[in-house]
């Protein structure tokens, strides 16, 4: 009776949290308060709580954190070297005479920078490089919009500095082996709808109204803010080197980064000099750890929830175990159906109100950390790509002019039917 009575408090709590969220509350202050409420309620004993909600897991997240400050860092030298511009700008070559060709070009380049690229910082140095490139063959702003938010999102399941923090719900998923072969999978699908997305639409591109749309984003190629640095061409498959030395070697990340970091800026001359060397080390360590500073604070609150829900687990279990189906394939198919309540830091956004969900799906030992990590994957990068309180996803529509409306109109739907379908993958890799 007692068990039963503790599970509906954090259930009501838990019911508050997710209103808090859609109010726009602090997400930082509110998965604190929830971490000390669900301690509280949850009756878990005073030292317990102390060591196993507020230490051990921010001191265990610590190795995520590394990962997350060298995956910005390489973002950033990606920006700064000129890589990132010159291949950003090597696509405007083909000009306002095939506009979708065009189009479906900026879309794979900007897939392809953030397969290792990561952080608001990189993807508003690109944003405004690609995005006015985009409007300039008569794309409408809206259109444009979502097709970049969803490019990005697509390389995230191959992204080895995001892919490291959901680890910390899953830790004993390995990024490698049959997990990259459904990210790259998965990527494919969402960039094909993207893709498919763009022709669907290119009757509304209107080059006419390009000179309009540039106008009222203030915005051109030249007045960008990002230089366009005359770089190699070898430069332009760096964005790869993390991810193909994981594939090819089973190289962990770290390594990997620096060893593309190193290659960076030999190939683009930032190395000639040893003054040089230290300033272009500096300048972009600085800008990487400013553009990832608020994130880390974030997830340190998140994790100390997460250890809350952890131990709250067996609260749930009865509900869970009545209410789960325990069919791998049944639970793929409802997350897909269910996907868009990862929306506005819902249920099943990991960074979110899905941070609950996480923790007691994996409380409930129903199911494997490879099965439920790609599981639960699927439906935070819906969000992530197409959700109006991921941070980039904010700057892009203050940046171009798009009421939030329109981005969910044309976002939403694609993304839903791109859930479904990597969901389907995810039973087909996992279940």
């Amino acid at each position: 009776m007692g068990s039963t009575i503790i599970s509906i408090l954090l259930l009501v709590s838990f019911a508050i949290f997710i209103f808090y969220i859609l109010k726009g509350g602090n997400l930082v202050i509110g998965f604190f308060v929830m971490a000390i409420l669900w301690s509280i309620i949850g009756m878990i004993p005073f030292g317990t709580a102390i060591q196993k909600v507020f230490a051990e897991p921010a001191l265990n997240y610590g190795p995520t954190i590394i990962y997350i400050v060298f995956g910005s860092w390489f973002g950033r030298v990606l920006v700064e070297s000129g890589i990132a511009p010159a291949i950003s700008e090597a696509t405007n070559k083909v000009g306002k005479k095939k506009p979708l060709i065009a189009a479906i070009l900026v879309i794979l380049v900007t897939a392809f920078i953030f397969i290792s690229a990561y952080g608001v910082g990189s993807v508003i140095a690109i944003g405004v490089i690609l995005l006015p490139i985009l409007l300039s063959i008569g794309i409408p702003r809206e259109i444009a919009l979502v097709a970049f938010s969803l490019a990005i999102g697509a390389p995230m399941y191959v992204n080895v500095v995001l892919y490291n923090q959901i680890k910390a719900f899953f830790p004993h998923a390995i990024y490698g082996g049959k997990y990259l072969e459904f990210g790259w999978t998965a990527m494919f699908v969402q960039l094909a709808f993207v893709i498919l997305f763009l022709i669907i639409m290119r009757k509304k591109f209107k080059p006419q109204n390009a000179d309009v749309n540039l106008t009222t984003i203030g915005a051109g190629f030249d007045d960008s803010g990002v230089e366009t640095k005359q770089v190699p061409c070898v430069a332009y498959v760096v964005p790869i080197i993390p991810v193909a030395m994981n594939m090819l070697f089973k190289w962990d990340a770290i390594p990997s980064l620096v060893l593309s970091i190193i290659i960076a800026m030999l190939l683009t001359g930032n190395m000639k000099s040893y003054k040089g060397t230290v300033d272009f080390i500096n300048m972009t360590v600085s800008k990487a750890i400013s553009d990832i500073s608020g994130l880390i604070i974030f997830m340190m609150a998140l994790i100390m929830f997460s250890g809350a829900a952890t131990l709250n687990a067996q609260h749930f279990e009865p509900l869970f175990n009545a209410i789960l189906p325990h069919s791998h394939l049944v639970l793929a198919v409802a997350l897909g159906i269910l996907a868009p309540l990862a929306l506005f830091r819902g249920p099943l956004q990991v960074w979110g109100a899905g941070a609950a969900t996480a923790a007691v799906l994996t409380g409930t030992g129903l199911f494997n950390d490879a099965f439920l990590l790609p599981l639960l994957y699927v439906p935070t990068l819906m969000a992530v790509s197409t959700d109006i309180t991921q941070s980039w996803n904010v700057w892009g529509l203050d940046y171009m002019k798009v009421k939030s409306k329109d981005f969910l109109k044309y976002g939403v739907p694609i993304m839903w039917i791109v859930s479904i379908i990597n969901e389907m993958l995810v039973y087909a890799f996992f279940g």
